[in-house]
This record gives structure tokens, C-alpha cells and sequence, in this order.
């Protein structure tokens, strides 16, 4: 074959392209692996959630929601600040004993009155008739009884009378008995006479026996009866005292010295009994009464100090009275001054004051914030090192003050707290912060 005839051929060929057609076989994934890499692509989403999703004990919140800060070693200053009002140290209340119709008011309200002036007068025509009437019955009760004590007093002067009219027959008898025994024995009397005599001495003596005893009988009787005679005197005394004492509660006086406040009665105004009718406050005497939160009732007692500035001077107080009553969350002390009163100081005013608990000391500190409510400082949310996140932890707090809480246990100088508030977020163990810190 010439070489022409060669090229020919494979060009002929190569036209025809059927020499270049051949089996290309498709390789495929074993699906076993298929199924093993999908298993393991759904465990490895299952970690992923477990691990980001938050856990049902555990929240998300935004770092900018709360507040953060940080446990710190200073001065632990015990005191409390509070806010007191001015009130006066003594109040009487001034009541209208017996009711009636004002007819005069001698005093204004807001004055300055002593004790036992007259205020105002009353008038009720049914308590004087009432009155009279009863004065009436006493005094013929009293004049009864004085009769009969009068009766009794002559029955004992008459008893004394025959008890000494038998005495003396009595030595009359003895007398004429010892003069006749021995002139009977000499034979100048005679027997009768003698006789006579002797019984005449009998007689006496028990005349005189019985008269004594009975005497002493109606004594005893007549000493019970004067008694009771006196008692009731006494006490019919004491009623008309009364019932002449009430005409005088007509008369409205001041039962103490002070001011006279909230004395508002007018001419021709009916009262009742027991109406309030007015106070009276004591003058130059004055008190502050606080509302102290329920936390502080076992570390408050009489005699602390306290100190409260006014007109750039400084006031010294003390705990006159504790109450405790708690009532809203709160129970009241009331604070007297030490030595001069404010003069600027008028009452109804409200005076920020600083109430000594304690002495001041060295201590871990963290801020005073709305968390303690929620916590009442048994535990607290501690802030990890990175910042993401925050776990609660059992704290031991002590004493706190308006600005800081005494650390006793539980956390480190240096870690980080949340001290603002944990409402709605109580019933968790973690936090974490949306953003970062």
C-alpha cells in the first residue's frame, strides 16, 4: 500500500468517526456512606442547638437591661438615712364631755392656752334639769340617812346613860350590903334588912351583866350600821359631786398648756358627746416620726443616735420610742432632739435625718440596688470573666445602707454582680447577655 492509500484510509475513517465511539461507565456513592453522612450531619446539628439553645433554667436578657458592678474592699458606714416628720412630742385631744349648744367661744384656733382656761360654754337645758333633779334626790337620801344616824348615835348616848346609872346602883347596893353585915352580926340590924339588902346587891349585879351585854350587842350592831350609814353618805356625796360636775363640763377648758388646733366650733353649733372638738400640742416640744422599712426592726432600738442638718447646722437626735407594728412594709420610731429644737422648724415639715446603727468598719462591699428585694441578699447573679453570661450563686450579705451592702460570704473582691433588678428572672440559674456586656 502506497502511502497515499494510507492517508486516504485513515482520513476515511476519521470522517466516519465510528473508531472514537466507546463505553464511558457512571461511578456511584456507596448508599451506605450516604446514610452514615447523614446521621452524622443531623447529630452534629443536635449538638450545635443543645449547646446555643438556651436551657430551660437559663435566659437571655440585654446587657443594657441590667446593671453591673463589682465587689470592692472599703468603709462599711452603719447608719440609714431616713425621712422624719414634725409633730409635736405631746397631743391632747380636747373632747365635749356632755353635749349641748355653743353659746360662747372665748379662744381662736391656733392659740396659745394653759391649763384650765376656759375655752367655750354650753348650754343643755335637759342635762340641768336632770341634774337639779338628781341633786334633789340625793340630798333627801343624805338627809335620811343622817336622821338615822342620828337616831343611832342617841340610842348609844341613852344605852351609856343606863349603863352608868347600873353601875352606880350597883355601888350603891354594895355599899348598903357591907354597911349592914356587920351590924347584922352584932344583932343591930335585923335579918330583913340584912336580907333586903343582900338581894338588892344580886339584883344589881345582874341588872348590870345584862344591861353590859346588851349594851355591847347594840353597840356592835350600831357601829356596823354607822358603818354603812357613812359608806352611803359618802357615796351619795361623791353622786351629787357628779351630777354637779357635769353642769361644770358645759364649761369647755383646756385640759393642758400648748396650742390650740383644729378648734373649729362656731356659736349656736349643737355638740355631741364625745365629740373631738380640737387638740391641743405641746408648746416648744416637738419630735420626729419616721416610717423605717420592715428589713431594719431588729437593728433599730431606743437610744440610738441620729443626726439631721438644718440651716448649715447640725441637730442631735435620739430613739425615744420604737413601734412595732408593721404595717405596708413599714413600722414608725419617733426621734426626740437632744438639747435646743431647730428654730426655723415648723410642724408638718419633713427633715432628712441620718439614724446611726453601728460603728463603721472595714468590709466587701457592693452596691445597694433592687435586687435585694427579689433576693432578700441570699443570692445574687455573679457575672463570668468573659462577660456572655451570668450564674447565680448563694451569697452570705450582712448590714446595708442607703448606698452600699456589707459582703459577709460568697463572693471575692474583684467579681463582678447584677444589682438591679431580677424581676422575671428569679426562677433562673443563668443569664446570658444578648451583644456582649
Amino acid at each position: 500500500m502506497t502511502l497515499v492509500e494510507l492517508r486516504q484510509t485513515r482520513a476515511n475513517e476519521a470522517v466516519s468517526g465510528g473508531a472514537m465511539d466507546r463505553v464511558v461507565e457512571v461511578k456511584r456513592i456507596d448508599r451506605r456512606l450516604l446514610i452514615a453522612g447523614g446521621a452524622l450531619v443531623g447529630l452534629l446539628l443536635l449538638l450545635a442547638f443543645w449547646f446555643f439553645a438556651p436551657s430551660a433554667n437559663s435566659q437571655s436578657v440585654s446587657a443594657s437591661r441590667v446593671q453591673i458592678s463589682t465587689a470592692r474592699n472599703g468603709t462599711f458606714e452603719d447608719f440609714l438615712p431616713i425621712r422624719g416628720r414634725v409633730t409635736p412630742s405631746i397631743t391632747v385631744y380636747l373632747d365635749a364631755v356632755e353635749g349641748g349648744r355653743v353659746e360662747q367661744v372665748l379662744v381662736e384656733d391656733g392659740a396659745n392656752v394653759f391649763k384650765g382656761q376656759l375655752l367655750a360654754i354650753l348650754s343643755n337645758s335637759d342635762l340641768q334639769l336632770s341634774t337639779l333633779a338628781r341633786q334633789t334626790e340625793v340630798e333627801q337620801q343624805l338627809n335620811n340617812m343622817r336622821s338615822q344616824e342620828l337616831a343611832l348615835v342617841q340610842s348609844r348616848s341613852a344605852n351609856r346613860r343606863d349603863l352608868n346609872q347600873a353601875q352606880t346602883d350597883l355601888a350603891k347596893a354594895r355599899r348598903q350590903y357591907e354597911l349592914y353585915k356587920p351590924l347584922a352580926e352584932k344583932g343591930f340590924v335585923t335579918r330583913k334588912q340584912f336580907n333586903d339588902a343582900a338581894d338588892d346587891l344580886n339584883y344589881q349585879r345582874q341588872r348590870l351583866a345584862i344591861l353590859q351585854q346588851s349594851v355591847a350587842d347594840d353597840e356592835r350592831l350600831q357601829s356596823s350600821q354607822l358603818r354603812q350609814l357613812r359608806a352611803s353618805a359618802a357615796s351619795m356625796n361623791n353622786s351629787l359631786a357628779i351630777a354637779r360636775g357635769s353642769l361644770d363640763q358645759l364649761q369647755l377648758r383646756a385640759p393642758a398648756t400648748g396650742q390650740l388646733t383644729s378648734f373649729a366650733i362656731q356659736l349656736g353649733q349643737s355638740l355631741d358627746r364625745g365629740e373631738r372638738l380640737g387638740q391641743i400640742d405641746s408648746a416648744g416640744q416637738n419630735k420626729l416620726v419616721a416610717d423605717i422599712d420592715e428589713f431594719y426592726l431588729g437593728r433599730v432600738a431606743v437610744g440610738q443616735t441620729a443626726s439631721a442638718e438644718l440651716g448649715a447646722r447640725t441637730y442631735r437626735m435620739r430613739v425615744a420610742k420604737v413601734y412595732p407594728q408593721v404595717r405596708n412594709g413599714q413600722f414608725q420610731i419617733d426621734l426626740a432632739f437632744d438639747g435646743a429644737e431647730p428654730a426655723s422648724m415648723q410642724r408638718g415639715q419633713t427633715l432628712q435625718a441620718k439614724l446611726t446603727l453601728g460603728d463603721s468598719t472595714r468590709a466587701l462591699l457592693i452596691p445597694n440596688g433592687s435586687f435585694f428585694t427579689e433576693t432578700g441578699g441570699t443570692w445574687v447573679f455573679v457575672v463570668d470573666s468573659g462577660g456572655s453570661s451570668a450564674t447565680r450563686r448563694q451569697v452570705q450579705l450582712g448590714r446595708r445602707n442607703n448606698d452600699f451592702i456589707e459582703v459577709l460570704g460568697g463572693l471575692k473582691a474583684g467579681e463582678r454582680v447584677i444589682t438591679s433588678s431580677y424581676n422575671g428572672m428569679t426562677d433562673k440559674n443563668r443569664l446570658t447577655f444578648d451583644g456582649g456586656e
